[in-house]
């Protein structure tokens, strides 16, 4: 079946009926109908003045800057317009979803209004097993794992796969490496539903091993064992959690093959392959192309969120402001971009913005939420802005507001 068609069986007295003809969620009422649903829910007047206005706008001795590049990405738009699509076609059943469909709070919530209940994680409302034929199942962006999908298909429920494609070219890579006996090397968080995912095909057909690395300190414990050896028990050890059942460093690292989450940040991923290919060719000379191979994966709309905001942090600014859901890997990494130039506050709504003393954001280093006073310089101030890939433009707008009412500004005085 197709990423946009599902097949839907009805349900008899006697059972569940045989699947009957796949069922198009992209008709051209169905898209307008979820258009408008989508708009009225994320669309931001004020977001588009701004872009309008090439990014910048300025209100007394307030400038906010936006960056070029930031917010929703296609593959987050597909998978939100799939699932609206869902709930508007299929009233007569049940409807689940396998986690979130992205790392933002305000949109899952209001996933959950359309009444598409989730069935993995935190906040799951029921199980896979309680599944039957005559539901729905939503995969989200992320994509799932093979083992979940394989069990949602012996049950015969449907499935609407959201899948971004960026994420399914990194599922081919690792396959390819399976079956060339090559090891899957994961840059990425291996809680992360991305690359759970992606890690399950990494052992395709029952061949491949993995190992994820988070770090560069990471890499460079493995490159040393790629060109020492060392303690097998001390290095499983390290990477419990995060690598293949039955994996031997002293056998899987042989032959490897570099593949990442998407959405980590470029230069990180490119430095983990520079490290690992450099480690091999130590240890195998001449032969080390056929011992290691790597694949540019990351996804496009990350890279350009993150050159988007280095262009913007070599304007002078007085602080950064970064809007998104704090499970969300790409957001984070932007937050972690403005750390290393200037003051950065990474908040999940505007909410967090409670005056102009004291601002509630999430600490990286801390992994929770934390209050600073007197963040706000004075006036005149430049502040920049920039959400995630997973950041409606209705969040985005909620803090441009909040930081203009700050001041003093309303609305209606913005869009004059």
């Amino acid at each position: 079946m197709t990423e946009e068609t599902i097949t839907a069986p009805t349900d008899t007295a006697n059972g569940p009926s045989p699947k009957i003809p796949r069922v198009n969620l992209r008709t051209p009422a169905v898209m307008a109908a979820v258009q408008a649903q989508v708009e009225s829910h994320y669309r931001s007047e004020v977001v588009e003045k701004l872009r309008a206005a090439g990014g910048t706008l300025s209100k007394g001795d307030v400038t906010v800057k936006l960056a070029k590049q930031f917010g929703f990405c296609y593959g987050v738009e597909r998978a939100i317009d799939l699932a609206y699509a869902a709930a508007k076609v299929f009233t007569d059943r049940r409807l689940f979803i396998l986690g979130e469909i992205i790392h933002n709070p305000e949109v899952n919530e209001q996933i959950r209004a359309l009444g598409i209940k989730n069935l993995i994680g935190k906040g799951a409302e029921a199980r896979v097993d309680d599944l039957t034929a005559s539901d729905v199942v939503i995969v989200p962006a992320f994509g799932t794992d093979v083992t979940t999908l394989a069990r949602i298909k012996e049950i015969g429920s449907d499935i609407v796969d959201t899948t971004c494609g960026d994420v399914m070219s990194v599922w081919k890579r690792v396959r390819q490496n399976a079956q060339d006996d090559m090891t899957s090397v994961i840059h990425g968080k291996a809680a992360h539903e991305e690359t759970k995912a992606t890690a399950s095909r990494a052992m395709s057909n029952g061949k491949g091993h993995y190992l994820i690395v988070l770090t560069l300190e990471d890499t460079d414990y493995v490159c040393d064992y790629i060109r020492h050896g060392g303690n097998k028990e001390e290095f499983l050890e390290r990477f419990r959690g995060a690598h293949s059942e039955g994996f031997d460093p002293e056998i899987h690292l042989r032959r490897v093959g570099v593949a990442n989450q998407t959405t980590m940040m470029r230069g990180e991923t490119e430095e983990v392959q520079r490290r690992i290919m450099a480690a091999i060719r130590d240890r195998d000379g001449d032969t080390e192309k056929k011992n290691y191979r790597f694949f540019d994966t990351i996804c496009g709309a990350t890279q350009e969120r993150q050159d988007a905001l280095k262009e913007m942090l070599d304007e002078p600014m007085h602080l950064l402001i970064v809007v998104g859901g704090y499970n969300s890997s790409n957001t984070s990494h932007l937050a972690e971009m403005g750390e290393q130039k200037l003051p950065t506050y990474f908040i999940r709504n505007a909410s967090r913005l409670a005056s102009r003393d004291r601002i509630t954001h999430y600490d990286l280093h801390e992994k929770n939420e934390i209050t600073t006073e007197n963040w706000l310089p004075r006036r005149p101030v430049t502040i920049g802005i920039t959400a995630g890939a997973s950041c409606p433009n209705n969040l985005i707008e909620d803090a441009i507001l909040r930081l203009y009412e700050l001041h003093g500004i309303g609305k209606a005085e913005l869009l004059e």
